[in-house]
């Protein structure tokens, strides 16, 4: 632990809590993110650290050490979501309707710019460089991949995030090796029938019922299928068919989603969602077309690195922080990174039933306890600095 980066973490916190309210009032969605960065990079001018706009919204700043060494990359997360802000007490309720930071985001980008000034207290001591990745587009997983393509995790050693949770309590954190979030997946399913009058079925093939078929028993793919002991979840989440109350539907669509933790879980979910799609359709005569898409990887947590994060949170906050939580079937881009370089992603609680900030994420009454965002901040900043210290070009 250095503890000039708790001081400087410490004595930011008013200013940091009131950056994070500012981005809760004017949230912005995927892509659109224009005036969060305008003001990341105002406080990146403010701190003298350098940075470089990214395409079309997004920032890389780097901090260089006075020592030479490896690089560090510390990610978060800028963008909100399509939900409307429930909460009529919040003096910084979200001023853009059907608009809000309903899932930490603008807690993350604030933390990690006050890492960012506390690193800057320590840049005479630090031995290599520290990367601040602030990313567009999380809730749509496209921003990581669009930030790497511009190269973001070029030269980058190892790299690490956070992300606020409320389904754990105030300042605690979870962030063990192995699996942390699920791979997310989309499905698109259209089955082709023959339309017709309501009233004479049997010159019909009716395109409802065989998508009612294939919803009503595909997930015997997961409990017939699939290893018991290597999770798997297949919902579906949207169903449309029909134009009219006698008209028989010649087409239904549906669109799901696959979540797992293995490649090999999610290869055999593909093969046997399309499988089980195209013969129930031909049971009944019908025709499917399938578009398996894949999205996020999974979040895997490199060892070396999770063990690094869990050993400057006991030095940092004490034996009691660490929090024993399972994976969670969410999805998340940071396992782009991954696929760039070793490194970690973290949970940092911030669910307290007085403060009412135990509700689900993307709920439009979510809410963060900003107590939290201290110990996230310096969490950020005292991993990146050990991580330097302690790995000598």
């Amino acid at each position: 632990m250095n503890e000039k980066i708790k001081l400087e973490v410490k004595c930011n916190e008013e200013r940091m809590i009131a950056f994070r309210r500012d981005l809760h009032r004017y949230p912005e969605l995927s892509w659109q993110e224009i005036r969060t960065t305008n003001r990341v990079v105002m406080e990146l001018e403010r701190l003298g650290i350098s940075y470089r706009r990214m395409e079309p919204t997004g920032i890389v700043a780097e901090l260089v050490g006075a020592k030479p060494g490896k690089m560090v990359a510390l990610r978060a997360d800028m963008d909100a979501l399509p939900v409307v802000e429930l909460s009529d007490t919040l003096s910084y309720k979200s001023q853009n309707d059907g608009k809000m930071h309903a899932c930490g985001h603008d807690a993350h980008t604030a933390m990690l710019l006050c890492a960012a000034e506390a690193l800057v207290a320590v840049q005479d001591e630090l031995a290599g460089t520290v990367r601040f990745i602030f990313q567009p587009a999380e809730e749509i997983t496209e921003g990581a991949e669009a930030m790497i393509q511009q190269g973001a995790m070029e030269g980058v050693d190892n790299v690490f995030g956070i992300h606020i949770w409320s389904q754990m309590p105030t300042n605690t954190i979870s962030c063990h090796a192995g699996a942390v979030f699920a791979s997310a997946d989309v499905v698109e399913i259209k089955f082709t029938g023959r339309g017709g009058h309501g009233a004479m079925p049997d010159a019909c093939i009716d395109a409802t019922v065989v998508a009612s078929a294939f919803v009503m028993g595909v997930q015997a793919i997961v409990s017939r299928e699939t290893d018991p002991l290597e999770p798997a979840v297949f919902t579906v989440g949207r169903m449309e068919a029909g134009t009219r109350y006698n008209v028989i539907a010649e087409h239904a669509v549906l669109e799901g989603t696959v979540r797992s933790f293995h490649p090999q879980v999610r290869e055999k979910m593909e093969h046997a969602i399309s499988r089980f799609a195209k013969q129930t359709a031909a049971t009944y005569g019908a025709t499917a077309e399938v578009n398996y898409r894949y999205g996020t990887h999974a979040v895997i947590n490199e060892e070396v690195s999770a063990t690094l994060a869990q050993r400057v949170a006991v030095s940092s906050f004490g034996d009691g922080v660490l929090y024993s939580d399972r994976p969670t079937t969410a999805g998340e881009d940071f396992s782009y990174y991954l696929q760039e370089a070793p490194g970690c992603f973290a949970l940092v609680g911030s669910g307290n039933a007085e403060k009412d900030t135990e509700w689900a994420h993307h709920h439009g009454r979510f809410n963060i306890d900003e107590d939290a965002m201290v110990r996230g901040a310096e969490l950020y900043a005292q991993y990146a600095y050990t991580y330097l210290m302690e790995n000598p070009e």
